[in-house]
């Protein structure tokens, strides 16, 4: 992006703060759901920074501005944020202050702070309150200042609603508003506002396109003991859609209309509890609520059901997962072949075709190209809807940016050395994939495989884990993150998420990460839960390393001790053995990577052609 622009559209921003009487301006990176991804129209720090990572809040007054973002995008951000006068904020980093550390150092008492209340979150709202309350600091919260100088900005988003159909539900619309109803009872509470969007979608069995990739619609619910409110755009409602909702009960309403619709619903003389969750609704939708004054502040009980799947949703899972990592190991093959074929090299224009029918559709092999050459592989499966998440393709030191995403015009070519980083995975009739494997294209050093078989390690020792139920990712995270503290090295992530089925590659409440932070809820790993697994390391300039497998909470041994539970792999994927220093391996991993490896073949096999076949036998050996 222009730079030259950037600095021109921060001048233009700092003007309009000037005439509204705002001193500092905050701009995070949500929409009106504090969702992880966010469409065009709500890329505002985006637009205003050039910073294109997932998560980021930007800060700008009159004097300066500033970007915090995580250590994910940290050597994303030092490039992206070059000559645009916008200093980098490494959240977490010691010495680093955070956004609200930050305000109450700098804003002086009586000044103003602005923000659009609709894409800060409550529970961030509230701790600002709480943080400048002393300062008497004005909240300006009702101006989206970016859309007055946004010429060109993107249409609000609308996409189709679409019901999931009845085979594939795990449960009916009835059932699962039966549970949450249920968990209201519980908790004594009159009613619910729901605002995240995968728990929407999940409960009432509706999908979109809203936001690319993850596939939901920008909706709210309120349910009562009787009654179920689902506020949905009306360009978006086909009559299988309203036809669905009235057969399961529910009334559809105006999104636009949903601040209305509370409004009148509290003065009409409901004095019921009503139920929400801080982190998951505005901070505009919290002030109506604030007033409304008789609330129950929790995780959503959504959160919950929805992440443990039922037996019919983890039946579709495991088979999508093994039709994902067919594709995926025929990818790796590809790519190795392609790498060393002498056709490599030759410029063709065909070069980034959008298919996968041959390798030679690809001359000159490129991250770009073999990114669009998996995506085509998953293309082709019956099943598929669409990429669960941009299809990430890093070579050498792109791989330490652990959310870099190659463009056609801008991205390197890969050649006979080295490693490529391919995080990846598909949206389906069945489930959602996330996969990461690194692959070794050539040759490699010492250190190099070093770091390769640590991480390796890693994800094989967590996936082995044997736990006592009661236990959160907290718990396990050493099992991933051990070999690589026993180098005196770490990643700047969670080493687990969990992952929706046919919704969001990211979802709670359970992970697995070493961190306590003060406040955040953990969840206990339930049986049927599904995480990720994926320990990394990351040297910038250098490379990156990352090895990534999905597993499934299953039921262990139940005794005198109590509840065991164990993981089950869902993805059935190599690990190059070209990284792997066997001798750096303890012999309890050795044998965990020769046993999936041969499950591996076994699951695999079936769908590959012969050299496929031939490859994988030699690709899945014993060490």
């Amino acid at each position: 992006m222009d730079k030259k622009e950037i600095r021109q559209r921060m001048r233009m921003m700092r003007t309009a703060m000037r005439e509204m009487g705002i001193d500092y301006y905050l701009v995070p990176t949500a929409d009106f759901h504090n969702s992880e991804y966010v469409s065009g129209y709500f890329k505002a720090r985006e637009f205003l920074s050039g910073f294109t990572g997932s998560n980021g809040t930007l800060v700008i007054s009159q004097e300066e501005a500033g970007l915090w973002t995580d250590g994910r995008y940290f050597v994303q951000a030092v490039q992206e944020l070059a000559d645009t006068d916008i200093r980098l904020y490494r959240m977490q980093e010691e010495g680093v202050p955070d956004i609200i550390t930050y305000l109450q150092q700098n804003m002086w008492a009586g000044q103003s702070l602005g923000f659009d209340g609709r894409v800060v979150s409550a529970d961030f709202g509230k701790k600002l309150e709480e943080a400048l309350e002393e300062k008497r600091i004005r909240f300006l919260y009702e101006r989206d200042v970016v859309d007055t100088i946004w010429r060109d900005r993107p249409a609000f988003p609308c996409s189709r609603a679409e019901v999931v159909p009845a085979d594939y539900c795990g449960e009916s619309v009835q059932e699962k508003l039966g549970s949450v109803r249920g968990k209201m009872r519980q908790e004594k509470v009159s009613s619910l506002f729901v605002s995240r969007l995968d728990d929407l979608m999940w409960l009432f069995n509706l999908r979109g396109s809203d936001i690319k990739c993850n596939p939901v619609l920008l909706s709210y619910g309120f349910v009562t003991q009787k009654d179920a409110y689902l506020f949905l755009q009306a360009r978006s409602l086909q009559r299988e859609t309203i036809d669905s909702m009235r057969e399961a009960g529910v009334q559809i309403m105006d999104y636009h209309a949903v601040s209305a619709f509370l409004w009148g619903y509290f003065q009409t003389g409901n004095r019921g509890t009503v139920w929400y969750d801080r982190r998951n609704i505005s901070y505009s939708m919290y002030r109506i609520f604030r007033t409304y004054g008789n609330v129950r502040e929790a995780v959503n009980p959504t959160e919950r059901l929805k992440a443990v799947k039922t037996e019919k949703e983890l039946d579709f899972i495991r088979r999508v997962y093994l039709k994902d990592s067919v594709a995926v190991t025929k990818f790796i093959y590809w790519l190795k072949n392609m790498v060393m074929s002498e056709k490599v090299g030759q410029e063709k224009e065909d070069a980034t075709a959008d298919t996968a029918e041959s390798a030679n559709d690809y001359g000159v092999l490129t991250e770009y190209s073999a990114a669009r050459y998996l995506d085509g592989l998953r293309k082709a499966i019956p099943e598929f809807l669409e990429v669960s998440f941009p299809t990430i393709s890093a070579y050498k030191e792109n791989a330490a940016m652990m959310h870099y995403e190659a463009d056609q015009n801008d991205c390197s070519r890969i050649e006979a050395d080295g490693m490529l980083l391919v995080d990846s995975g598909g949206q389906y009739l069945g489930g959602t994939t996330d996969v990461t494997r690194t692959v070794v294209l050539g040759d490699i050093s010492e250190e190099m495989k070093k770091h390769f078989t640590a991480v390796a390690t890693g994800m094989l020792r967590l996936a082995d884990a044997r736990f006592l139920y009661g236990c959160t990712g907290r718990n396990l995270d050493i099992l991933a993150r051990g070999p690589l503290w026993e180098m005196d090295m770490d990643y700047k992530c969670g080493t687990g998420h969990g992952v929706g089925y046919m919704l969001n590659v990211h979802e709670g409440p359970h992970s697995i990460r070493w961190k306590y932070t003060e406040g955040a809820p953990e969840a206990v790993l339930e049986a049927g839960m599904i995480v990720t697994d994926e320990p990394g390391v990351y040297l910038e300039g250098k490379y990156g390393i990352r090895t990534e497998n999905v597993l499934e909470v299953e039921m262990g041994v139940k005794n005198s001790d109590g509840q065991f539970l164990h993981f089950r792999h869902l993805t059935w994927v190599p690990v190059d053995l070209d990284g792997i220093l066997p001798e750096c391996m303890p012999e309890k991993e050795r044998r965990a990577l020769n046993v999936y490896h041969r499950e591996v073949f076994e699951r695999v096999s079936p769908y590959l052609t012969e050299e496929e076949k031939a490859w994988l036998a030699e690709a899945t050996r014993e060490i």
